[in-house]
């Protein structure tokens, strides 16, 4: 059975094709074809992806699962547009939250409700009580979930070394601040910055306006209470991310760099520090220019820090609960293929493969790598769980903080500015 990796350029039209017929023992059927959509780049990842799939055509040779990849920019893009067209995939990444409500709200979307809840409950009892959070709204299912992470700093502890800094000793931003100060003048560039696709950056503005706000004050300002993005501790989060783009911490040309190219900076030692996801680890490997990367046991890690006299907590972290969403003309067979990625056994093989932290329930037992073990306890004492903003307040909302993000780390842009940009695209929404 033949599953494919589409590029963004010319193999999307092949979405179109929804069967294909087998000769079988002289006879013939209608084969069903499954079309998945996903960002996925880790060759591993897609390796465990690839036996999954095989494993499950074994079982329904009725059943024909197409992998069908878009790089994240080209599918944020591409995606409104694809799910209004006769070439809709049949489930497709999602990151839950605003994104996922809108597309719901223009009926591109089945709701899956019904199939969680079919069986005594069977696939929804896969998850823990509030996984599906993301993914609900006004009592309907939208969506389900396959992983979950949060976004922490990691660091080349050689690098560190070589500078003279303790990486479990950075507990404040002001600590933060002072260690990149002191990287720098060792010589080597202390962060990996992505200011090309602008989001690796917007998480520095997301956490720290999570850390002067608090969780009140960003749910008042979501629900369009109080003074909105207005709010003082919103200003107070982009002075502090001018204060570090005023230490020019990057690499040269991160104005430019995309994830990718981030993450090789890292992985080839050209950077100290990379602000990213739970993964990192595996990420940089594959991103690096020898294939290698930086060996596990030489990258450290450490949650993003507190600031000082300010409501949030250390455990308050920005994260992920990644999954999947269906489009409304989705066969029953696509339903079926979904329940079996999201189920404990496909979830823990995922987990085993260091991909992931799992969503079902027991499939955490799997996660083995020590990196991903303590994002997973991280995510365990967890006091909030944010999804990413981009994601969570909305396409149109989520485009200003990325934009504003880099603007301002790059003294485009003042804090007040940001603040009133965030707002204004928040109250036209």
């Amino acid at each position: 059975m033949s599953r494919h990796l589409f590029s963004s350029s010319n193999r999307i039209c092949l979405l179109a094709a929804t069967a294909s017929l087998t000769l079988i023992a002289g006879g013939a059927w209608a084969k069903t074809t499954v079309h998945w959509l996903h960002l996925e780049t880790n060759k591993e990842a897609l390796a465990i992806w690839e036996q999954l799939v095989a494993d499950y055509e074994a079982e329904h040779p009725d059943i024909d699962v197409q992998m069908q990849f878009l790089d994240n920019e080209a599918f944020k893009a591409k995606l409104p547009t694809l799910l209004q067209s006769d070439e809709a995939p049949d489930f497709f990444y999602t990151w839950g939250g605003g994104v996922l409500k809108e597309q719901s709200e223009t009926g591109a979307l089945k709701e899956l409700t019904g199939a969680l809840d079919a069986d005594g409950s069977a696939w929804r009892n896969n998850y823990g009580p509030t996984a599906l959070d993301g993914y609900t709204f006004d009592g309907k299912v939208w969506g389900v979930p396959y992983k979950s992470g949060t976004v922490s700093f990691f660091y080349n502890k050689a690098l560190f070394e070589k500078a003279g800094v303790d990486g479990q000793a950075i507990k404040s931003w002001d600590d933060f601040l002072a260690a990149v100060e002191k990287v720098k003048a060792a010589g080597i560039v202390p962060i990996a910055g992505g200011g090309g696709d602008k989001w690796p950056l917007a998480f520095y503005w997301a956490y720290l306006s999570m850390r002067f706000a608090g969780k009140d004050i960003i749910s008042a300002a979501k629900n369009g209470e109080g003074d909105g993005f207005l709010d003082p501790a919103f200003i107070k989060a982009g002075e502090q991310l001018a204060r570090l783009g005023k230490l020019e911490p990057f690499q040269p040309g991160y104005v430019g760099s995309s994830w990718s190219e981030t993450l090789g900076a890292f992985g080839d030692g050209k950077a100290a520090i990379l602000l990213g996801f739970e993964n990192t680890e595996v990420s940089q490997r594959n991103a690096a220019a020898d294939g290698v990367g930086l060996k596990q046991d030489n990258i450290g890690r450490f949650a993003f820090p507190v600031v000082e006299g300010a409501p949030g907590l250390v455990t308050d972290n920005l994260g992920r609960v990644n999954g999947w969403a269906v489009t409304k003309d989705a066969s029953q067979e696509a339903i079926d293929f979904l329940k079996y990625l999201t189920g404990l056994e496909a979830e823990k093989k995922m987990a085993e493969a260091g991909m992931m932290i799992p969503v079902a329930k027991g499939a955490e037992v799997g996660v083995n790598d020590p990196l991903m073990r303590a994002s997973v306890d991280q995510l365990t004492t967890s006091t909030w769980h944010q999804n990413f903003f981009d994601q969570d307040l909305g396409p149109a909302v989520g485009r200003v903080v990325n934009d504003i993000t880099v603007e301002i780390v790059s003294g485009q842009m003042t804090p007040e500015e940001g603040a009133q940009a965030v707002q204004e695209a928040f109250e036209l929404r």
